[in-house]
């Protein structure tokens, strides 16, 4: 397993300039005196693993962590990170997702849609983002921790995605990864075939399921209800007389995209409740994608044009930007929770006056 993921009262700031085909003490050493108060720091010898150049070492972490190998023995909580898994058990995509979340239907106020609340619930206590990341510093590797800089200043709830009925999971997979690739970081599902296996189409994903914030929905009229109080507009793929092209609309505008099944294309009903039909002008012979192909053209080009109007597709706060980074800190191995929950015991510590 990646080194990242063993617990060490470590800081591997060094590493990036040291990477060599050879075996490396960790000797830079943080810790956070809410951490460990009055106690010795503790150190375990970690090696490191040959990799010829950071950018192999990066990918190495990200990979390791997102995406196991087939032959990996993985735990049984592991084991269920899948497609398949999160899409039949409402529950355990709930709790994938760690920081507080606002109502299903929140009151904007004219404002932006944005999932999430400055806390995280630590068995009654509560850290705020800044906490959390403070906590896990310096336990997460440095090219990690720029990974997940980079990823989050480019993503945006402006446009989701919403993915009605379908039936292969390895479409599904592909879906996601895409959304994960073009920064769009909210998905919705709307009755996903359980019956279908998935577990010989994992490597379509990549684990980018992880670094998503699926919703799933059982009725299209509730999912899009709650879409439109969020502020979205609904976009459903249609090639009909009334359809708009892709091309000529404007993507600022908070949308979400709807994509239907593989056979059937989007149903009647989320045709009759959407606000718009759009289209991707086609020149050949078949007037069809295939879905997973047509998701990622529409992202693709919301992105493109969202970059044109507004300088970049990335549109969250500063203070929005440190809450996710916050929440892919807590996601980024089953360690960061023990490590904010010891924080937070550290903390009421501190603030418990002594008799």
């Amino acid at each position: 397993m990646a080194t990242c993921k063993t617990l060490v009262h470590t800081s591997l700031s060094s590493i990036g300039s040291t990477l060599r085909p050879q075996f490396i003490p960790l000797l830079n050493l943080r810790f956070s005196p809410l951490l460990w108060p009055n106690k010795g720091l503790r150190v375990s010898n970690v090696t490191s693993r040959p990799y010829a150049s950071i950018a192999a070492a990066e990918a190495a972490d990200f990979t390791d962590e997102a995406a196991p190998s087939p032959n990996e023995t993985l735990d049984p909580s592991e084991s269920q990170d899948t497609v398949e898994h999160l899409l039949t058990h409402r529950d355990d995509v709930v709790k994938f997702m760690k920081m507080e979340r606002r109502p299903l239907r929140c009151p904007l106020g004219g404002g932006r849609w944005f999932p999430y609340l400055d806390r995280f619930n630590c068995g009654g206590a509560y850290l705020s983002s800044g906490e959390i990341l403070e906590a896990v510093d310096p336990y997460i590797m440095d090219v990690r921790k720029e990974r997940f800089r980079n990823v989050v200043r480019n993503r945006s709830y402006s446009v989701c995605l919403v993915v009605e009925g379908l039936g292969d999971f390895g479409n599904v997979s592909a879906v996601f990864r895409s959304a994960d690739a073009l920064g769009i970081q909210s998905v919705h599902v709307l009755s996903c075939d359980a019956s279908k296996r998935y577990r010989e189409n994992r490597h379509v994903s990549m684990g980018v399921e992880k670094w998503l914030d699926i919703e799933l929905w059982d009725s299209t009229q509730e999912c899009f209800e709650v879409l439109t109080s969020r502020g979205y507009r609904i976009a459903t793929t249609h090639v009909g007389m009334d359809a708009v092209s892709i091309y000529d609309m404007d993507w600022s505008c908070p949308t979400a995209i709807v994509v239907g099944n593989e056979n059937r294309g989007i149903s009647d009903e989320a045709l009759d409740l959407s606000d718009l039909h759009c289209s991707i002008p086609m020149k050949g012979m078949v007037d069809s994608f295939n879905v997973s192909v047509a998701a990622g053209i529409l992202m693709h080009h919301a992105v493109c044009d969202r970059t044109s109007r507004l300088g970049c597709h990335g549109d969250l706060t500063s203070e929005e930007n440190q809450i996710l980074l916050a929440e892919f800190s807590l996601r980024h191995s089953k360690n960061s929770i023990s490590i904010a929950h010891e924080y937070a015991k550290r903390k009421a510590a501190l603030l418990t006056p002594r008799l």
